[in-house]
């Protein structure tokens, strides 16, 4: 039984005449992934250390106030 590329398992790998060889560090950064969210974890490590700072207050608060801070803390408001 012969396989699909059976026909061009065996060839040579080509190499092009024309364009340098890519460097392995040249590659690897092509596929990185894409930092499209510029910023984003240290946005999401703020919001856990005002959420844990929320955690330890709401001993404290009332529990309609807590949940007015935490409105705040989701809107991107600064609680004074």
């Amino acid at each position: 039984m012969s396989g699909k590329y059976d026909d061009i398992i065996d060839l040579p790998h080509h190499v092009s005449e024309t364009r340098p060889h890519m460097s392995r560090l040249d590659r690897a950064a092509q596929f990185a992934p894409f930092a499209a969210l510029t910023g984003y974890e240290s946005v999401i490590a703020d919001t856990a250390r005002r959420a844990e700072e929320e955690t330890l207050r709401e001993d404290t608060v009332s529990p309609e106030e807590a949940e007015n801070n935490t409105n705040e803390i989701i809107k991107g408001g600064q609680k004074a």
